[in-house]
């Protein structure tokens, strides 16, 4: 997926904010809360993912699924956006923000 398609999609979110990273990245948050981190050469996605889609996602495609870190229920994961296929692409960004947006955005999401 080319980058500018998908920070449109993340940011086509209902509450989404780009802010920059501490590394001069960009940072996409919702209620000030972060839930994906583009690298700062833009190939690389970091998402935030339950522990057991991170490890499944891993296991079941290396090549653009690695494991960051993890802490409590949650876990991140690090995506190669160019090897990653869009759609599960979009499915990720919109689960990764699902868990982190409040009740009344995912409502608005879903009407």
């Amino acid at each position: 997926m080319d980058v500018d398609v998908l920070t449109k999609v993340v940011l086509g979110l209902p509450g989404v904010e780009e802010h920059e990273g501490w590394a001069g990245q960009p940072v996409f948050k919702v209620r000030n809360k972060s839930f994906a981190y583009l690298s700062a050469d833009e190939t690389r996605l970091l998402l935030k993912s339950l522990r057991e889609e991170q490890e499944a996602l891993v296991a079941e495609d290396p090549e653009v699924f690695s494991p960051s870190w993890a802490s409590g229920r949650f876990a991140w994961l690090d995506v190669d956006i160019a090897a990653a296929d869009d759609e599960e692409l979009r499915e990720l960004v919109t689960e990764a923000w699902r868990l982190t947006a409040p009740k009344y955005l995912i409502a608005r999401l879903d009407a």
